[in-house]
C-alpha cells in the first residue's frame, strides 16, 4: 500500500502561481508512475501532469508550458509548480501513483492510477 498526502492548495488570483506537494509513504518503491489529476466543478477528472520513474514528464496540451512536476526522490515527495494560473483550473488536485515495475506513464486515464490521496483544493478567482 502507498499512502499520498498532498499539502499547498489555497486561493489564487489568475495570473498567480502556487506550488503543491504531496508526501508519499508505505510501499513507494513498488510504483513506477507518479501524477497529479484534478477534478473541476462540473467535468471529469483529467490529468494534469505525471513523472516516471526515469524521469521523463508528460502533461496535456491544456496546461503545457504552465505546470511543472518534479520529484525528490530522497524524500518521496512530489511537486506541482503552476504559474500564470486560470480560474478554469479550479479544482482538488489529486496527488496519484500507479503500481507496477514498469509501464506506460501517462495523463489520459485516471483510471490507471491505483492510489490517491484525498486531494488539496485550488481556487482561482478571476
Amino acid at each position: 500500500q502507498v499512502q499520498l498526502a498532498e499539502s499547498g492548495g489555497g486561493s489564487v488570483q489568475s495570473g498567480g502561481s502556487l506550488r503543491l506537494s504531496c508526501v508519499a509513504s508505505g510501499s513507494v518503491w513498488k510504483t513506477f508512475c507518479m501524477g497529479w489529476f484534478r477534478q473541476s466543478p462540473g467535468k471529469e477528472r483529467e490529468g494534469v501532469a505525471v513523472i516516471h520513474k526515469d524521469g521523463q514528464t508528460r502533461y496535456p496540451d491544456s496546461v503545457k508550458g504552465r505546470v511543472a512536476i518534479s520529484k525528490d526522490n530522497a524524500e518521496n515527495r512530489l511537486y506541482l509548480e503552476m504559474k500564470s494560473v486560470k480560474p478554469e483550473a479550479t479544482g482538488i488536485y489529486y496527488c496519484t501513483a500507479r503500481s507496477g515495475a514498469d509501464g506506460y506513464c501517462g495523463v489520459e486515464y485516471p483510471s490507471d492510477m491505483d492510489y490517491w490521496g484525498e486531494g488539496t483544493r485550488v481556487t482561482i478567482s478571476a
